[in-house]
């Protein structure tokens, strides 16, 4: 949906008083803003290719830590004020289980007008679960179940103007430019329309190196049975993904190595894993870029292309990369149960308590593909030493004892699982157990399909 005033919007003031060009991307046909003389594409995967691969965007190399510290500060310097991040469970919500955004904390009640904000700007850093890339992490090089989004806020009403999208666009500029030190020409600004939790406006997708950075969205819009009608206020919902920018302020590999590097030398260790050499990974990650590694199918694509460019063998890109992924994803998925359970999720089959039981299950699974015998909860303690958040450590003892609890049930349902399907085997006259029985097995009695 693109209003017909909607243009006005993305001429902000900077571009015109830095001479930015605006031109439409030769792979995917959007139109973007750019400094670049020579730019023809929007600069964002897949149209390009990753460029901060060993060659750092930023003055100085940032961990997540870092770059969450830097970019509060920044904001609050410039007028914001610094609130608590939400739990990670959406219980003020009915449409969604979890936090799926910063602008989720405020939805519907504050962008609707009925209740003011908590401060007026605000800015927050807010631990984010999105599951619906979940087959992707590990593989993709790029993403996670849970990430930081660093989001600054303005609320806008006919009584109270705080800023609206000149502003919005000069503080981000301001923040990756002579905050991060990332080069002007190296960003570039992608129009497109957001639209999610029943609001919706137009927005910029912010990108350097290949890598979206940050989406800025003036969001004016209600939705309501597929309609947009105007809300009462005009919305600053910016959302920076702190973990990417630590990323190409290092230049590594792949996001899990930008931030849970030390603890994948350790987990590396325990499983033995020969690690590849790092200009394989380069490639890699660089390729992976390219593709959405969501089936087998997507991942023999990028294996064949990287072996292709690289002249390993696939069957030596496989034994590297496999186990190597399936840590990645273990890191990560320890991450959001960290989180899930510290903010009092429960694991069970129904709602968020299931989502919680869907990671939890996924990580025991992928300790077998990177050769990790070590119980879960031994894991988990790894993880949580390694984040060392005070709001996780307190929780320390239960999210312990409910990993210990759920890998217990886990193993009786593998167990029991293998009997009964055993005797249903034999009582049937095909080597192969039909679709119905699968069903029964899992909604009776909580086998995974698998």
């Amino acid at each position: 949906m693109r209003n017909v005033k909607a243009g006005r919007l993305y001429r902000v003031e900077l571009f015109r008083e830095k001479g930015f060009e605006r031109r439409k991307c030769e792979g995917c046909g959007r139109w973007f803003w750019t400094l670049h003389p020579e730019r023809k594409t929007c600069g964002d995967t897949p149209c390009d290719e990753y460029s901060f691969i060993g060659k750092p965007l930023t003055k100085r190399r940032l961990s997540l830590k870092e770059a969450e510290r830097i970019f509060l500060k920044f904001f609050e310097k410039r007028g914001h004020k610094i609130i608590e991040r939400y739990p990670v469970v959406a219980r003020w919500r009915e449409d969604i289980f979890l936090t799926i955004a910063s602008i989720a904390n405020f939805q519907p009640w504050v962008t609707s007008g009925q209740v003011p904000p908590p401060a007026n700007p605000l800015v927050v850093s807010q631990p984010s679960i999105r599951l619906n890339d979940i087959d992707n992490v590990g593989r993709s090089g790029r993403h996670l179940t849970l990430f930081h989004m660093g989001g600054h806020h303005a609320f806008n009403s006919k009584r109270e103007r705080i800023y609206w999208n000149d502003r919005t666009v000069e503080l981000c500029h301001e923040f990756f430019t002579r905050e991060l030190g990332i080069r002007e020409e190296d960003l570039n600004y992608v129009e497109d329309f957001w639209e999610g939790g029943g609001n919706a406006g137009e927005d910029f997708e912010v990108n350097a190196g290949g890598l979206e950075l940050a989406t800025l969205v003036f969001m004016r819009y209600g939705v309501v049975n597929g309609e947009y009608r105007k809300l009462p206020l005009q919305i600053v919902d910016t959302g920076y993904g702190l973990e990417r920018i630590a990323w190409v302020s290092q230049g590594s590999t792949s996001v899990y190595e930008a931030i849970f590097g030390p603890l994948l030398r350790r987990l590396e260790r325990e499983a033995g894993i020969e690690r590849p050499p790092e200009e394989l990974l380069e490639l890699h990650s660089k390729i992976a870029g390219l593709i959405d590694v969501e089936s087998g199918r997507d991942l023999a694509l990028l294996r064949e292309k990287v072996a292709e460019r690289s002249g390993v063998n696939r069957e030596k890109l496989d034994r590297w990369m496999t186990p190597l992924e399936a840590l990645y994803a273990i890191a990560d998925h320890l991450r959001c149960l960290a989180f899930m359970l510290g903010d009092g999720i429960t694991p069970s089959n129904a709602r968020e308590g299931y989502l919680a039981r869907l990671v939890l299950r996924r990580t025991l699974r992928l300790l077998r593909e990177a050769g990790l015998k070590l119980p879960l909860s031994e894991l988990m303690a790894m993880e949580l030493e390694f984040l060392s958040q005070p709001e996780l450590e307190e929780k320390r003892e239960y999210i312990l004892r409910v990993v210990e609890l759920e890998e217990k049930r886990y193993l009786d349902a593998i167990t029991r699982g293998r009997r009964l399907v055993e005797r249903t085997l034999s009582s049937l006259e095909t080597p192969s157990l039909p679709q119905e029985k699968l069903f029964e097995f899992y909604d009776s009695h909580g086998l995974p399909p698998e």
